[in-house]
């Protein structure tokens, strides 16, 4: 499961809340201490191969989990069938040809069209997709450091975290409104939009009250898409939001695919990308699987006539702490530039000097500065990234509150200072391989002519497994409760 912030910080001495169970005295943990090795530094969570068509299939046998996955899929159809959509005031027929030379791959209009699986260049109702929401997200989660009021509710619990959703809710709105009039404010002129100069005209009538009524249905296509991923995340399989990611980047990677072999329409190089393909996903599955274990004991206390602590567990840090959210700064960032300089220069080609540096060197991704400016980008974003969503000091002060500590570190600061050295070491690895999975795009672009939105890299690759293996674990466990075999076995 995608998620805009990974929440390490809900360790906070009493053990993160996702696979707790009982441990020794009575206490709450996460494993017992044979579940952990002391010794270890980086290393996969243990997951072995099951009959994952075995475990679909005793998955449809279970009534209720049957109809969550039924209603998944049906909302998945309405997703889809909504990108194709247009907007009042389109003129579908005229997309059409302005697709057919469209370049919509490039900078944050191509980062966008992947998250709404392509229904940003049709300018359909859903061409917005989720890319609102995560932008929201993102800006609730970075304010949160900010303003000492989103700290408090983020401290408040379910209560708080109810209050929390409901500004990303209306800050998504806001921004859908302003994305919207960009996005038709591009498309009054269509040869910006879609990097075609044949492309003139797509809008059948200009006027003041088709634009509000295009920025109006399009804002409440965002708002559908907020709705549809809450209803599965409330009634489906998997989180909402993550699965509707998941579902427009897939709905790229056959087109993508395909790309590749209508190139020179060589065999051997498409198949030999998807064998490719499939060693990526297997080392990006590794390293998100990986993690370091430091181990964590409490002291036995007594309340009443009962004893509690006395138990052994681990703090999970896992090596890729900023998920995918580096990558898009990076990109969104990245593409600013390129974006100016798009307004700067005439219908002509002519115009100002940095406008034609930017185009030479930072519209496309094959360019060794582009590559290198574009890294240092995802190692200082990985690094910022995790500073400012794992705090060791309050991790540090939780643990001590709640008797808890690390064998052979003294309680309070020296515990913050180990936490924060961990920090930094396990971050660098995630980082370089943040980048390296970055670069497969650009990498690719120059050898075999792919375009930066190569399904096998990049941001996609990211969401796609990382969504795949969270709901996958979510489909696992409620099997597992039901006296089934999961898909790990």
């Amino acid at each position: 499961m995608w998620e805009p912030a990974p929440r390490h910080t809900a360790f906070a001495g009493r053990v993160s809340h996702d696979t707790v169970r009982e441990g020794h005295g009575g206490r709450r943990g996460i494993f017992s201490s044979n579940d952990f090795d002391a010794g270890a530094v980086i290393r996969p969570a243990r997951t072995h191969g099951g009959l994952v068509l075995t475990a679909f299939g005793r998955a449809f046998k279970t009534p209720d989990l049957r109809k969550k996955l039924l209603f998944t899929f049906l909302i998945i159809v309405v997703y889809r069938l909504g990108a194709h959509v247009p907007t009042p005031g389109v003129s579908y027929k005229a997309v059409q040809e302005c697709m057919v030379g469209a370049d919509s791959t490039q900078g944050f209009l191509g980062l966008a069209n992947l998250f709404s699986g392509g229904a940003l260049l049709q300018l359909s109702i859903f061409a917005l997709g989720i890319m609102p929401y995560i932008t929201a997200s993102i800006i609730i989660q970075l304010l949160t450091v900010v303003i000492p009021r989103f700290e408090a509710l983020k401290k408040e619990g379910q209560a708080g975290q109810t209050k929390m959703t409901q500004y990303t809710r209306y800050l998504t709105i806001g921004l859908a409104i302003l994305q919207s009039s960009t996005l038709i404010t591009f498309a009054q002129n269509p040869s910006q939009l879609f990097g075609n100069p044949n492309c003139t005209q797509i809008l059948t009538d200009n006027s003041v009250v088709t634009i509000l009524i295009m920025v109006l249905t399009m804002t409440a296509g965002t708002g559908l898409i907020m709705w549809l991923g809450e209803l599965v995340t409330d009634r489906g399989v998997g989180n909402g939001m993550s699965i509707l990611i998941f579902t427009s980047i897939a709905a790229g990677f056959p087109g993508s695919l395909w790309a590749i072999q209508q190139r020179d329409g060589r065999w051997d190089i498409f198949f030999g990308v998807i064998l490719m393909g499939f060693l990526i996903i297997a080392l990006v599955v590794f390293v998100e699987q990986s993690q370091r274990r430091i181990p964590v004991q409490y002291a036995k206390r007594m309340v009443g006539r009962r004893v509690y602590g006395g138990t052994s567990t681990y703090i999970p840090m896992k090596v890729n702490m900023a998920g995918v959210i580096p990558v898009i700064f990076a990109a969104s960032l990245i593409a600013l530039p390129a974006l100016a300089a798009q307004f700067a220069v005439k219908p002509d080609g002519t115009g100002p000097a940095w406008a034609t540096w930017v185009q030479t060197y930072f519209v496309r991704g094959d360019h060794p500065l582009y590559m290198v400016a574009y890294t240092l980008l995802i190692l200082f974003f990985t690094f910022f990234y995790v500073s400012i969503t794992f705090n060791p000091t309050e991790v540090a002060d939780n643990m001590k509150k709640y008797g808890g500590f690390i064998p052979g570190i003294r309680a309070g600061r020296p515990t913050a200072e180990y936490l924060q050295y961990v920090l930094t070491r396990i971050t660098v690895p995630g980082a370089i391989y943040l980048a390296l999975i970055s670069l497969i795009p650009l990498i690719a672009l120059v050898l075999v002519g792919a375009n930066q939105n190569f399904p096998f890299g990049g941001t996609s690759i990211l969401i796609i497994v990382g969504v795949g293996l969270e709901t996958v674990k979510q489909i696992e466990s409620q099997l597992q409760q039901r006296h089934y075999e999961g898909f790990l076995r």
